[in-house]
């Protein structure tokens, strides 16, 4: 055996220990269900805030939301978001700051659709039902945090 064909093993073989390492954590990362409320108002700046619930492996997990938002933005409105929360570990995953750039009109009742991704790596797919009369185009972030 050369030394070559010696290092070319070992280093096959180091590589497959990492990757193993490596891609089983990958794997167990966990969703969950997540409805949140929002009430949302603004003259040019607006806020918000409400409250939602995050179930996870079976236990509900009260959730507050606040945030700003910078653009031209009118009006006021209630939305209420349903959906999916990937990329979890722990119920806390879904704390942080979500961003979000948009444009958007309700008059009465409309719908609403977003993706959002955390500083933690945290998915929310959510949808549901706006209803308010609110024009937007605008910067806003939406901060989740637990109760």
């Amino acid at each position: 055996m050369t030394i070559a064909s010696f290092l070319r093993g070992t280093l096959v073989a180091a590589l497959t220990t990492a990757a193993a390492a490596v891609l089983p954590a990958t794997a167990h990362a966990d969703g969950g269900f997540i409805t949140l409320t929002i009430y949302k108002a603004g003259w040019i700046i607006g806020g918000s805030g409400g409250s939602g619930v995050l179930n996870f492996h079976g236990r509900a997990y009260p959730l507050s939301t606040g945030g700003l938002d910078y653009g031209l933005v009118f009006g006021g409105s209630r939305t209420v978001l349903r959906g999916r929360v990937s990329n979890i570990w722990r119920p806390s995953d879904v704390e942080g700051v979500y961003g979000a750039a948009g444009a958007g009109l309700a008059v009465g009742r409309g719908v609403r659709g977003i993706v959002l991704t955390n500083q933690k790596g945290a998915v929310l797919e959510l949808s549901g039902e706006q209803i308010g009369l609110l024009a937007n185009v605008d910067l806003s972030g939406l901060a989740i945090s637990m109760r």
